[in-house]
């Protein structure tokens, strides 16, 4: 249902800064009451993330990719994903990002959904998969600046300690939400 009541509808907007992944404007925007206002928007390319499902004779495990984030300053074991490529689907991109830095390719995709990482300020939207019926590629095939390590990891382990480093990826979370509802209704 729409609350027309609600809705602001943006102007005219000015880039202030622009950058390899994200740019930043200021966007006037009328409100519901007819005032105009500005507000930051940072624009940003598509995401995908991949939760990976991978069945072995322990149980199953989730495959993640342990990396650098430069934003926390800290490592961080997470889904893998990453930023779709312009003209790719989401479901391509998805795929891609996957095999690039797991070293595995996925028999059996699945979409889950797609949300707004952080829709007060954000414009892009992240899109979720999931995979499974794995099986190794002979490497990894890594930007120059990614340094990725993959880690097979306890489906039990991930789902306890989200939240807590090292699971600490707010889309990560989201991701095994999507994919923990999915597997409810199943």
């Amino acid at each position: 249902m729409e609350a027309s009541n609600l809705i602001w509808n943006e102007g005219k907007s000015r880039l202030v800064f622009r950058s390899n992944v994200f740019s930043i404007r200021e966007a006037e925007s009328r409100s519901p009451k007819g005032e105009n206002r500005l507000f930051t928007v940072m624009d940003a390319p598509d995401w995908v993330i991949v939760v990976p499902l991978l069945e072995t004779e322990q149980g199953p495990r989730f495959i993640m990719v342990r990396q650098w984030r430069h934003g926390s300053g800290e490592l961080s074991l997470e889904f893998p994903g990453g930023v779709m490529e312009k003209g790719e689907s989401a479901e391509e991109g998805a795929k891609r990002e996957f095999e690039e830095e797991t070293a595995y390719r996925a028999a059996k995709f699945y979409r889950l959904g797609d949300m707004s990482p952080n829709p007060a300020i954000m414009s892009n939207r992240v899109h979720f998969y999931f995979a499974e019926n794995l099986s190794p590629l002979p490497s990894q095939n890594l930007d120059e600046d990614e340094f990725v390590d993959v880690e097979r990891i306890p489906v039990g382990d991930v789902i306890g300690g989200m939240g807590k480093a090292p699971f600490v990826h707010a889309l990560t979370a989201a991701a095994l939400a999507l994919y923990m509802g999915r597997e409810t209704r199943i």
